[in-house]
C-alpha cells in the first residue's frame, strides 16, 4: 500500500512538491486557494483540501491520517503549523521560513517519538546538507554560503522578482545578521558588507549579508560562518531607502483614522512589481565554499549551483531546487533511511553517508546539479 503524505501549502514551491511526490506517494494537497488545487488536480493524480491552515486545530484534523507531512506554509505560519503537525505525533519535512527558534520543539517531537526536519529547502537546506557532509570527515575551519534567485530580464528599478512571499523576501532584509568571526557570535545589520562577487556564466552579483545561518548556529562549532544573499548590482540601494524611510515598518500608523502596518502597504505595492509573470525565465545560483583541515592537509571544497526555469513543466528554478532538497529528504524518511528523533536540521542528513549521496543523486535525476571542485590550500 502506498504511503500517504499531505502537502500543507500549494504555492510555487509547494506545487512542485506535490508533481513530484505524487509520482511515487498517495498525495493530498491543502490549501486555503482553490484555484491552485485546481490545477493541481489537472496536473497529477491527487487528493486535494481547501482549508485555512492558519488554525492549529485545522492542520491537526487534516494530517491525521498521513504517514508524512510536509510544510510549506508562508513563514509566518511555520512555527505553529510545525508545532500542530508535532502534537499530532506525525513525521514533517519542513520549508517554511520561520524566525523562532525550531529547538524550542525539540523535547516535544522527541517525546512524540517523530522525525521533525526543519529549513529543509536550497538555503537553509542543501547548503547545510553539504556542510554537514564535510563537517563530519574534517576540521571545518570556514565556511560561506552565496545564494540567491534571480529573473533572467533585469527590469528597472528593483531588477529583481521574488520566487515567493514578498513578505518574506522583506524578512531577508530587516532581521539582523547573525555570523561567526573568529570564534565569535557577530550580529551585524541586514544588508551590510556589500561586496560585488563574478559568476562565470551570469556575471557580476552584488552580495550582502542576510541571517541564513540559523540552525548553524548551535550545531556547528565552525570558526567562521557566514551567509550571503545576491542580487543584481543596484538593487541594494532601493531597497536600504526603503527601509531606512520606514516602509518595513510593523508598527501601525494611523492614515485618516485607520491604522495601517507599513510592512502591510509596502509589500501590497511591491507585489506586482516582484511577482513573475507565467513562464517567466529565472535562475537560481548558489556557491558554497569550506575550508579546514583533512587528513592532516589543509583543503577547500567549493560547491556551484546554476539553475533555470524548466520550460517543459513550468515550474521554477527556486521552486525546483528547494522543493527537491525536500522530496529528496521525505523520500529518506518515508522509506526508513533516516529515522533520528526530535528535531532535525538539515547538516545532521548531510552527515550521513548514506543520506547525502541519495540527496545529490536524487537532484542529479531532476538536473539539479551541484558541481564540486576541490584543492589544496
Amino acid at each position: 500500500m502506498s504511503k500517504r503524505v499531505i502537502i500543507l501549502g500549494a504555492g510555487v514551491v509547494g506545487r512542485a512538491i506535490v508533481l513530484d511526490l505524487a509520482q511515487r506517494y498517495d498525495v493530498t494537497a491543502a490549501d486555503v486557494d482553490e484555484q491552485k488545487l485546481a490545477r493541481l488536480r489537472d496536473e497529477a493524480p491527487i487528493r486535494t483540501v481547501a482549508a485555512d491552515l492558519s488554525h492549529a486545530e485545522t492542520v491537526k484534523k487534516l494530517v491525521k491520517e498521513h504517514d508524512l507531512v510536509i510544510g510549506a506554509v508562508p513563514g509566518f505560519l511555520g512555527f505553529q503549523t510545525l508545532k500542530a503537525v508535532i502534537e499530532s505525533g506525525k513525521d514533517i519535512v519542513d520549508i517554511s521560513f520561520f524566525a523562532e527558534d525550531p529547538f524550542q520543539l525539540d523535547a516535544l517531537a522527541k517525546q512524540k517519538n517523530i522525525t521533525a526536519v526543519i529549513d529543509c529547502g536550497v538555503a537553509p537546506g542543501m547548503c547545510n546538507i553539504l556542510l554537514g557532509y564535510h563537517n563530519a570527515r574534517m576540521t571545518v575551519e570556514s565556511y560561506e554560503c552565496l545564494v540567491g534567485g534571480l529573473p533572467m530580464k533585469r527590469s528597472w528599478p528593483y531588477q529583481y522578482k521574488a520566487p515567493f512571499s514578498p513578505i518574506d523576501v522583506i524578512e531577508e532584509y530587516t532581521r539582523p545578521a547573525r555570523l561567526v568571526v573568529d570564534g565569535k557570535l557577530v550580529v551585524r545589520e541586514a544588508l551590510s558588507d556589500p561586496e560585488y562577487v563574478e559568476f562565470n556564466e551570469v556575471g557580476t552579483l552584488e552580495a550582502f549579508n542576510t541571517d541564513g545561518l540559523r540552525t548553524l548556529l548551535k550545531t556547528m562549532k565552525i570558526p567562521n560562518m557566514r551567509e550571503k544573499t545576491l542580487r543584481y548590482p543596484g538593487h541594494i540601494e532601493y531597497i536600504k531607502v526603503l527601509r531606512e524611510t520606514g516602509f518595513f515598518s510593523k508598527e501601525p500608523i494611523e492614515i485618516n483614522g485607520m491604522q495601517i502596518r507599513p510592512l502591510d502597504l509596502t509589500a501590497k505595492l511591491l507585489f506586482p512589481k516582484w511577482r513573475l509573470e507565467p513562464d517567466e525565465p529565472e535562475f537560481t545560483i548558489m556557491r558554497v565554499t569550506i575550508q579546514g583541515i583533512e587528513n592532516g592537509h589543509r583543503k577547500e571544497y567549493i560547491y556551484e549551483l546554476l539553475d533555470r526555469f524548466d520550460p517543459k513543466t513550468k515550474i521554477s528554478s527556486m521552486a525546483r531546487t528547494t522543493g527537491y532538497t525536500c522530496t529528496a529528504v521525505a523520500t529518506l524518511v518515508l522509506e526508513g533511511i533516516f529515522t533520528q528523533k526530535g528535531i532535525i536540521p538539515p547538516e545532521y542528513i548531510g552527515a550521513d553517508e548514506r543520506c547525502f549521496r541519495t540527496v545529490m543523486e536524487y537532484q542529479n535525476q531532476r538536473d539539479v546539479c551541484y558541481k564540486r571542485r576541490e584543492r589544496a590550500l
